[in-house]
């Protein structure tokens, strides 16, 4: 009622409101960059990514690469997009990310995407009973909320920009920490930083074992 109320004011209908360019907000490079690309063939450029992520975008065990391989087109392309412009920072991935061109970064976006994910791990009963809790849960006290509210129980994860967190140990302990510190910074609204902050060492430990035997 307020909304058509304002816009009798205005004079304007709920149609001209809609189509306004003065009330549209642009869709963010990556996403104009993954509508452009059809994603046929396998990207030239995969092939020194298999390095580190794999060749099937799946990393070997005990390093500390985030596989790749199934995770959201939208997320990949994202997270190339912010280590190509500085906003997520990384010595390693920020100069290859330079080195790609909009469309290259959407072609390898939907090139893993489209890799199947690792099979789901079945559940140790002696498991991290803390990443658990963390994971799915919460921990009312630290006014955290659980994992899964936002990154989904499956390995689908939580929407476009919310990944799956079944990743290695060691490098969702090197995320979260730097979520921490400051160090990484390319989350929306603060959100990853404000709940690193109430974590411990130990948590974030626990939910990286958690996870890693997901």
């Amino acid at each position: 009622m307020k909304r058509a109320l304002i816009l009798a004011a205005l004079g304007l209908t709920a149609a001209a409101f809609a189509q306004s360019p003065d009330f549209k907000r642009p869709p963010p490079a990556w996403q104009v960059a993954l509508s452009a690309s059809k994603g046929s063939k396998p990207p030239a450029k995969a092939a020194s990514c298999a390095g580190c992520h794999g060749a099937a975008g799946i990393p070997a065990a005990g390093t500390p690469f985030p596989r790749l391989a199934g995770l959201p087109a939208e997320y990949l392309a994202k997270q190339l997009f912010d280590y190509r412009d500085g906003t997520r920072a990384s010595p390693l991935m920020g100069p290859l990310a330079k080195g790609l061109s909009d469309a290259e970064i959407a072609a390898l976006a939907r090139h893993y995407a489209a890799r199947p994910a690792p099979p789901s791990k079945a559940a140790k009963a002696d498991g991290p009973q803390r990443g658990r809790q963390l994971g799915r849960y919460g921990d009312n006290a630290l006014a955290l909320p659980a994992c899964i509210d936002c990154h989904g129980s499956d390995a689908t994860g939580g929407g476009p920009i919310l990944p799956p967190l079944a990743q290695p140990a060691p490098y969702t302990i090197a995320q979260l920490q730097a979520f921490r510190s400051g160090e990484r910074a390319n989350d929306d609204n603060r959100v990853m930083r404000e709940f690193a902050k109430r974590l411990s060492d130990a948590d974030i430990k626990a939910l990286a074992d958690y996870y890693a035997g997901r």
